[in-house]
């Protein structure tokens, strides 16, 4: 039986081009120009729709018998939950794409949820060479040069706390949250990055209390349990998966559980 894990590697080749074809179009400046404004106010470009086709073909060809939930694929959002599902999401931080601004803050992402919990991740940041898998029990990885290095978040050190915030979704309320833990040092970074920087040991926090979805989420928080972190809801519970309508609520990812 192929683990979770293998599962991950195995989709490494789609992802990465899933990647190729992105940058494609963010090096080619008069297709990287034209984007559609969806329903939610977000937008969606040409990279984002390449993506999603490749990464769904591959899911369905190494495993058909899961359900896909995918950003872009608005007739999957309908989907009643099942037990084990697939949440894609094939251009995370497409604001940061479109900005061109060379700090490559996107990212392709694929997460496996069983029972609520996110069993699997993984992420590729195709303009900084950047990929993470995980897997429930069978650690998380940083793949560089064809080899898996492990993550290990750092262990909590009372006064001496960072935290990493978002980019482009910055917020009073998440300012507000750093001061009252006495977190002085915050870290920007866009995507679900903001998940793999906790995962390896560069910061402690990840608060986030402005909108998200599951899939924005799902393959960076597999990537943090496996590592040995834990995300919670604001109230202090297990953040779950399978939400109505795949909304998250406010979170707290966290190097130490």
């Amino acid at each position: 039986m192929v683990s979770d894990l293998d599962l991950a590697k195995s989709l490494i080749p789609d992802v990465q081009l899933a990647g190729e074809a992105i940058m494609e179009i963010y090096r080619n400046q008069t297709e990287f120009s034209e984007f559609k404004v969806k329903q939610d106010g977000s937008p969606v470009t040409k990279a984002d729709l390449i993506a999603e086709r490749i990464l769904l073909s591959a899911l369905k060809r190494l495993k058909n018998d899961i359900p896909i939930i995918s950003e872009e694929n608005i007739e999957s959002h309908a989907l009643k939950t099942q037990e084990s599902f697939f949440l894609v999401d094939p251009l995370d931080g497409t604001k940061e794409f479109l900005k061109a601004d060379g700090s490559g803050s996107f990212t392709v992402n694929i997460g496996l949820v069983r029972n609520g919990y996110p069993e699997m991740g993984i992420i590729l940041a195709p303009a900084l060479n950047q990929l993470f898998v995980g897997a429930r029990n069978e650690g998380a990885f940083e793949f560089i040069n064809k080899s898996f290095h492990p993550l290990l978040p750092r262990r909590l050190e009372t006064g001496n706390c960072t935290a990493v915030a978002s980019t482009s979704h910055r917020d009073t309320e998440t300012d507000n949250w750093l001061s009252a833990h006495g977190v002085k040092k915050t870290i920007r970074a866009g995507s679900s990055l903001k998940f793999c920087l906790v995962a390896s040991g560069k910061a402690d926090f990840y608060p986030r209390f402005g909108p998200t979805m599951e899939w924005d989420t799902a393959a960076g928080d597999a990537i943090l349990r496996a590592a040995g972190g834990m995300t919670y809801t604001s109230d202090n519970h297990v953040f779950k998966y399978g939400k109505e309508s795949y909304k998250n609520g406010s979170f707290i990812a966290k190097a130490q559980p």
